[in-house]
């Protein structure tokens, strides 16, 4: 598994939107959250979050095969958040997204602490985010009667 990371800019909008579509499609059409999927977003709220100036985006490729994006935003503190990160479907469940975090840590080694937030009832999801040292913040948002969001966080440098 070569898991590389290909820094993207507004060029490279169209095809982020396109795996988001793909990667988010199955979460769609099995809660039906309308208001919050990223596959329901239009191409212009990609275009919007790379134009931030508190963001990176990343495209995340196997072997030069582009499989999946990670956001991260810089917010104060040298507290970094995840959000959106996905891998296409054909591609998961075969250590990708475990790599990119790996990498993604070693990128931004000044971060005291990470932030991203899941779907509880997609144990998967939790179960690697606590593999990788995420903890539950306490933070909860339901969604819907099917969907709640929950928060995570990873201390870093001693805190």
């Amino acid at each position: 598994m070569d898991i590389s990371l290909f820094r993207s800019g507004l060029n490279e909008a169209s095809k982020i939107h396109e795996m988001q579509i793909k990667a988010f499609l199955p979460l769609l059409n099995k809660y039906r959250d309308y208001e919050t999927n990223p596959a329901n977003e239009p191409l212009e709220r990609v275009i919007d979050r790379l134009k931030q100036a508190y963001t990176d985006y990343y495209i995340i490729r196997n072997s030069n095969i582009s499989v999946g994006a990670i956001r991260i935003q810089r917010k104060e503190n040298n507290i970094y958040r995840v959000g959106p990160v996905f891998i296409l479907p054909e591609y998961q469940g075969k250590g990708i997204a475990q790599k990119v975090f790996s990498i993604i840590e070693d990128m931004y080694n000044d971060a005291r602490f990470w932030e991203l937030d899941t779907i509880l009832q997609e144990q998967g999801n939790c179960y690697l985010y606590e593999k990788l040292g995420y903890r539950r913040t306490g933070e909860i948002k339901q969604i819907n009667d099917e969907m709640t969001i929950v928060s995570y966080e990873k201390h870093l440098k001693g805190l």
